[in-house]
């Protein structure tokens, strides 16, 4: 096994403080205020759910902010499962619960983040794992300081120059091989040591050699009002979003039999849809429709009717993968519209199932689920019962890839 294949990544998003330089605290804790649109930790969030070494990502929050994460995951991207779990009174506490969150889960290293640097990106990401790769316990990203440094006094004079050779400022994530970073964290608390302002400075005090890579200029800490006001100036200034619609028809030819399925329910009916699968021909249409959204083909290229192995299946199988397809491309389903072109069965009185079973399936909401019906007026092979067709539309807002 390669050392790449070896190292599987954990990640600790630290968001448990209350943000007291960021303005009023009628705005809320600042990794929750907006920034393009939606909250900053989202914006977070979404670089490390599209980053394939990301295998566990906790978020350690304050116990009265959990509806605030629980919508800002909700806007999210859902690509990777997100735990969550209550921080400390002090930074250095949440991320030892963070830690703690992540034993059991098989990680071998970790990526400590600050939730209010939005602006990280793979490359940094990829660069960490690098040197994970060549054997370093701990990796700080830092920029080198290059203005110059002046020390002060309480009076607020200058009292000399501070050479600035050799000074880096620090970012996050700061990432270490996951069992020593715990080990230094829980012997730091049994220490009664409560004085350390970043994760390296307690790498540094349980020996760990800390090595330094090229950070991002653009990595900065939102900390103040004006810093969350550029941020939403420069998300703002952005490309528009990318925003795309997929279609998707499909039709199943109607046989003598027992009843139908539709979205996932069974009808009782006295024809049957024929199909090589459970002929689910309203989940084939929006599972065309979804992938169509990523130019991830078509249902055939997926599960080709000449494979035994779907010969019955149930199509919830088809639409959850093409759902999964669209979140591996950093997309977030907004919608799904389906029409049932159809003389009978009815419907209507199983439409909220239906339409449930569809938010079940694509992990969106109720609301954002819709199915209709309608007949041919006896026209045509819908008309005369000779089969059911269905036209789905699937909206999804795909997010930037991160350089």
């Amino acid at each position: 096994m390669t050392a790449k294949e070896q190292i599987s990544c954990g990640v600790v998003i630290v968001a448990a403080g209350r943000g007291e330089r960021a303005g009023s605290p009628t705005g809320g804790p600042k990794q929750y205020r907006p920034i393009g649109g939606r909250p900053v930790i989202c914006q977070t969030l979404d670089v490390f759910t599209t980053w394939a070494r990301a295998t566990h990502i906790v978020v350690v929050t304050h116990p009265d902010d959990d509806l605030l994460l629980k919508n800002a995951l909700s806007l999210s991207i859902p690509n990777t499962a997100i735990a969550a779990v209550h921080g400390g009174a002090t930074r250095q506490q949440s991320v030892l619960a963070g830690l703690r969150k992540l034993e059991g889960t098989g990680v071998t290293h970790v990526l400590i983040h600050d939730a209010v640097r939005p602006f990280i990106d793979h490359v940094l990401l990829d660069r960490i794992a690098g040197a994970f790769e060549l054997g370093a316990e701990a990796v700080l990203p830092a920029i080198a300081v290059v203005d110059t440094l002046k020390r002060g006094d309480t009076a607020g004079h200058v009292t000399e120059t501070v050479p600035r050779s050799g000074l880096y400022a620090a970012q996050t994530p700061q990432s270490f091989c996951f069992s020593a970073i715990l080990a230094a964290h829980i012997a730091v608390e049994s220490a009664g040591r409560d004085d350390f302002t970043d994760d390296a400075a307690i790498a540094e005090w349980a020996s760990l050699r800390v090595r330094l890579i090229e950070g991002a200029p653009d990595n900065v800490k939102l900390t103040t009002q004006r810093d969350i006001a550029m941020a939403d100036e420069k998300l703002n200034r952005a490309a528009l979003p990318d925003v795309r619609t997929g279609n998707g028809y499909d039709v199943h030819q109607l046989i003598a039999g027992d009843g139908v399925t539709l979205c996932g329910v069974f009808i009782p009916h006295d024809q049957t849809l024929l199909g090589h699968s459970d002929a689910d021909v309203a989940l084939h249409a929006l599972t065309d429709a979804l992938l169509a959204t990523c130019g991830a083909g078509d249902i055939g290229d997926h599960f080709p009717p000449s494979d035994p192995q779907w010969k019955g299946a149930a199509s919830r199988i088809f639409l959850e993968h093409a759902a999964k397809i669209v979140r591996d491309h950093g997309g977030t389903i907004m919608n799904a519209d389906i029409s049932l072109i159809a003389e009978a069965p009815k419907v209507g009185p199983h439409r909220l199932v239906m339409c449930e079973n569809l938010a079940d399936m694509l992990g969106i909401a109720l609301e954002r689920c819709s199915v209709k019906a309608t007949t041919n007026e006896k026209i045509g092979f819908v008309g005369r019962r000779e089969g059911i067709a269905a036209i789905a539309t699937a909206t999804v807002v795909f997010a930037k890839t991160p350089a």
